[in-house]
């Protein structure tokens, strides 16, 4: 069946002044608030947390709203590969704090033998209340799998949930309960560093992902010894960074940030996210961290979360930067009010609440309630129950783990391109590859592999492109023949000679190139999206020795492959793959898994063509017709288009390819008509299906993944070009023919009106199916008045 987010309808009226009205008349008013996570919402816990309550003083109450980093001289030492910039910390003694009552939460501070003092010392406080321990394990704790960007590459939400469970795992035995993780921000341009760490650009993608995050880090049951809570982030609309210039300004209507941001915050919120962390950035001109629209109207009235957001780091201190806080003091009652219940790192609630209390600038309700939500989500993770970790700490590799993880690299692998060379694609590589030239600053870069919040605590088990194709090219009687030829972003070309060498030698060279792994995540935005360095002018030195090359591009974002495209005849993103690194590439190169990864995020053929993404709205002088491929029917100097670059993609949404073929047909729809009344319900789920029959017209075993996309035309606002709505992972022997299935309801039908009201209008549909944003074989129907 295909994977499908089914997002509830809000109905709640947004109460600030400022902010638009948003409503949906489709659902009765008493549903608006339903409780996001049922077991945080139990009269159970709720009785213990006011029962607790009422015997906390002011200091506990403000303590389980701050969170500190493992610091000062009661501290036990460094804080491991996780601890925070030593440049921002706040130096506080946070054992003295625990041992005080006052502290709730621990930043970064992992591993059994680290947490457990704290928790000690915690639970010998007056009341006893167990700290919570969060850490920033975003693609693995023991074992590092591949970054989230190129896990959405896999279009599998399945795996990305055994991923997250595995990961919870493993961290739960480090006393670790709460993860930040995931960011589900959309980015639709590619310098933005933290591109790396969500699903793209799309937002039903994006759901689909979000939601899998969450099942398989909480599980059923959020006491569960293996299950953590969740904290996504960044709420929101972080992604949207202007420039793709980190922690810069977002500014958009309420249609688009419905329509495209808001669906994967809402996705995780109603799989029962425990907690939200808020964004750095202003969201038209107020920042998420002070926000009450966002944090309270949206998140709290609207879909009814009942978890408890935490701020990123410092961002409530950032407040004053923003210069929407005059000092901390209005800094701390701007983002208690809008509903951000714990101060990450700032040092701000607990030296100003008393003194806004004592003001008379801000009530004690505010503050209960604030503490409530930090306690229901502890009482619900079961702490007051079982304090310590109740699962073992993996302290050496686990074969298990590390299979999930390989597969996982394999299925995020996407082929670009695959070019014959003789009479057969360069790919896979086949017994005439006797010997073969590892070629670039990434063959041989263990530490790289991981990526942008990697956080491995060791590379004893990663491995290497080097030795994963030498262990291979051995077992075949083959040889692989390494050189660096330049560092990652190094000017010298000294070791082009020896590269050069290399590839003489060889039947095929296999380049490794790409960014560092520092150059995506955080603070890792990119003006210049080529290959860093003098990468570009080693790959054609190389490429003009007339030798097959295959080019495996390592990054956490699309980088500018154009000159590649037209020179080199086999490209393959592998993003970066974490410790099976080795192993996936070598079982990809050579045919013992066939490629089946698409890409969440367009390739542009330059910078200039971003924010870049293939669900773009019309405009009145279109370049081209994309759906019918037509040229415009006007004078085409005045049109919509670069005079020096495409509009499209060079490698656009939903591409891959296989080392296979395969084919769409017959694509129907179960109804050619659809009354009004009955699509513009939020219950209507089933209102028309779309079958299509996928192919497999090669000779090789592969996975498709079929993708559904939707256009509305004749709406009361102007809608995308085209839209996925539907997507599932397809195994096909050669030859076989599968009937593909898709459901379309409410959810994929309606959009956001100028309003801001969630309606499916009397419209006409098309439809398509196929293997890309770029899918042609389709059909049509309408939803009639």
């Amino acid at each position: 069946m295909p994977y499908t987010v089914r997002l509830t309808l809000c109905v709640a009226l947004l109460g600030t002044a400022t902010a638009p009205v948003a409503a949906d008349t489709a659902l009765p008013a008493d549903m608006a608030a339903r409780p996001s996570n049922a077991q945080i919402a139990s009269p159970d816990i709720g009785n213990k947390v006011d029962a607790l309550l009422a015997r906390m003083t002011l200091q506990e109450k403000i303590g389980q709203l701050v969170q500190y980093a493992a610091q000062g001289a009661s501290a036990g030492g460094d804080n491991d590969a996780f601890a925070p910039n030593p440049e921002t910390r706040t130096q506080v003694d946070t054992m003295a704090l625990a041992r005080r009552g006052q502290l709730g939460s621990v930043l970064n501070l992992v591993g059994a033998e680290k947490t457990r003092p704290f928790q000690e010392a915690a639970l010998k406080s007056r009341l006893g209340i167990p700290l919570l321990f969060g850490a920033d394990i975003i693609h693995g704790y023991r074992t590092i799998y591949p970054i989230p960007l190129a896990l959405s590459a896999t279009w599998d939400p399945r795996l990305v949930q055994d991923l997250s469970r595995m990961a919870a795992l493993e961290a739960t035995g480090g006393g670790v309960k709460w993860v930040f993780s995931p960011m589900v921000d959309i980015s639709r341009d590619a310098r933005w560093g933290r591109s790396a760490e969500g699903a793209g650009e799309d937002a039903y993608l994006g759901s689909a992902m979000a939601r899998a995050y969450i099942l398989g880090y909480q599980g059923d049951d959020l006491a569960s010894p293996d299950s953590v809570a969740a904290s996504v982030k960044h709420f929101a609309a972080y992604g949207a960074a202007e420039a793709g210039r980190e922690y810069n300004t977002t500014d958009m209507s309420d249609v688009r940030l419905r329509q495209v941001y808001l669906p994967p915050y809402r996705a995780a919120v109603e799989a029962g996210a425990a907690t939200m962390m808020s964004a750095f950035n202003a969201l038209n001109g107020v920042p998420a961290t002070a926000d009450p629209y966002l944090m309270t109207d949206v998140l709290r009235k609207e879909w009814g979360f009942n978890g408890f957001v935490v701020s990123d780091y410092t961002a409530i201190m950032e407040l004053t930067h923003h210069g929407i806080a005059s000092d901390a003091a209005a800094a701390t009652r701007k983002a208690l009010e809008a509903g951000v219940e714990m101060d990450m790192m700032s040092h701000y609630y607990d030296t100003q609440i008393p003194v806004l209390l004592e003001q008379g600038k801000l009530s004690m309700a505010t503050v209960d309630e604030a503490v409530r939500r930090v306690l229901r989500v502890k009482f619900a993770l079961g702490l007051f129950e079982h304090p310590y970790a109740r699962t073992v700490e993996l302290k050496a590799p686990a074969a298990a783990n590390h299979a999930l993880a390989r597969r996982a690299a394999e299925e995020s692998f996407v082929l670009l391109k695959n070019d014959r060379v003789g009479s057969a694609p360069l790919l896979p590589l086949g017994p005439g590859a006797r010997k073969v030239a590892l070629i670039g600053p990434l063959a041989y870069a263990v530490s790289e592999m991981q990526g942008p919040w990697g956080g491995a605590r060791t590379f004893d088990d990663f491995t290497t492109v080097r030795k994963g194709l030498a262990v291979r090219m051995k077992a075949q009687g083959g040889e692989l023949i390494y050189a660096k030829g330049t560092g990652i972003d190094d000017d010298s070309d000294a070791g082009f000679a020896e590269a050069l060498k290399a590839a003489a030698q060889a039947d095929v060279v296999v380049m490794a190139l790409g960014e560092a792994a520092d150059m995506s995540g955080e603070a890792g935005a990119r003006a210049h999206l080529g290959l860093p360095g003098n990468q570009q002018k080693l790959l054609e030195q190389v490429v003009a020795t007339g030798k097959p090359v295959v080019l495996l591009v390592f990054s956490g974002r699309p980088l500018v492959l154009a000159w590649a495209d037209a020179h080199v005849p086999a490209i393959m993103a592998v993003w970066f793959p974490g410790a099976e690194a080795g192993n996936a590439v070598a079982n990809v190169l050579f045919g013992d898994v066939a490629p089946s990864g698409k890409l969440t995020m367009s390739f542009p053929y330059t910078e200039g063509q971003e924010p870049l993404y293939y669900n773009a709205l019309p405009t009145g002088r279109p370049a081209g017709d994309i759906d019918t491929h037509q040229p415009p029917s006007h004078d085409t100097t005045y049109v919509s288009r670069y005079i020096d670059a495409p509009n499209d993609a060079l490698y656009p949404f939903g591409y891959g390819l296989s080392y296979t073929t395969f084919s769409y047909s017959d694509v129907r729809v179960s109804r050619a008509s659809v009354p009004l009344a009955e699509a513009n319900r939020s219950d209507a789920r089933k209102l028309v299906t779309v079958t299509a029959t996928v192919t497999n017209t090669g000779r090789r075993a592969a996975t498709e993944v079929a993708q559904l996309y939707v256009r509305n035309v004749g709406a009361s606002v102007s809608q995308p070009v085209r839209g996925l709505q539907g997507f599932q992972r397809v195994p096909l022997q050669p030859g076989e023919s599968k009937r593909v299935s898709f459901q379309l309801g409410f959810p994929e039908l309606s959009f956001w009106n100028a309003r801001s009201r969630q309606v499916v209008e009397a419209t006409r549909y098309t439809v398509w199916v196929g293997g890309s944003s770029r899918a042609e074989q389709e059909a049509v129907f309408t939803i009639a008045p």
